[in-house]
């Protein structure tokens, strides 16, 4: 990893956390606090502090005298995650058909188009990226403010299985449709048909999560 030494706990929880988040530490990997002092140029305590910190939020497992590491998630948990983010997430499309301007639906459009040409290139990693580029905009022009941040959490803690399943040959070509009709009902202002789009898109990465697992 490469940071810049921001030198307080704030920046060493949130650059982990995008570190986390992007499959970047993977699940299990050791968190050594020597190491972290040394690579953010960061004091001990705030080290330490940090890694509190995300304990609390469910992204790493810390066990006395054996140090923190990055938590793996069982099938279970990655289900009940998954449920919670068609819960919100849900209700933050709906929001985003009600408030979407413009300019938001520019580039929810081009999202859109993004994905096609990506399933059409069958280039799953870009597609990956669209992908999360979507579920990001859907928060933001919901312009709820508390929602975000929990989807956000949520996503960081099972990042692992959405980079693998978004990479498989065949999911694309699966949730293409889905994310298309997310896009649609949000253009076209329909609160239900987005809310509806998005629980069903979130329902078929359930079961694609338990196959993940099987694997």
């Amino acid at each position: 990893m490469v940071h810049v030494a921001k030198g307080v706990e704030r920046a060493v929880v949130d650059d982990l956390r995008t570190a986390i988040s992007t499959g970047e530490l993977a699940p299990g990997q050791r968190l050594v606090e020597a190491d972290l002092v040394q690579e953010f140029g960061a004091a001990r305590a705030e080290v330490r502090t940090a890694l509190v910190q995300l304990e609390a939020e469910g992204l790493i497992d810390r066990e006395r005298h054996r140090g923190a590491r990055v938590r793996r998630y069982t099938l279970e948990e990655a289900l009940e995650i998954v449920e919670l983010r068609s819960a919100i997430e849900s209700l933050c499309a709906a929001r985003a058909a009600a408030n979407a301007t413009p300019e938001d639906l520019a580039e929810l459009k081009d999202i859109g188009e993004q994905m096609v040409a990506a399933v059409a290139a069958q280039d799953p990693d870009a597609y990956s990226v669209q992908n999360q580029r979507l579920h990001v905009c859907v928060l933001d022009v919901s312009r709820m403010r508390v929602a975000p941040e929990i989807v956000r959490r949520l996503r960081a803690q099972n990042v692992r299985h959405r980079i693998r399943l978004a990479q498989k040959a065949n999911r694309p070509i699966v949730s293409l449709p889905e994310h298309l009709r997310i896009i649609d009902a949000i253009a076209r202002g329909d609160e239900a048909g987005a809310a509806d789009a998005m629980r069903m898109h979130l329902q078929s990465v359930g079961e694609a999560t338990k196959g993940y697992f099987a694997d």
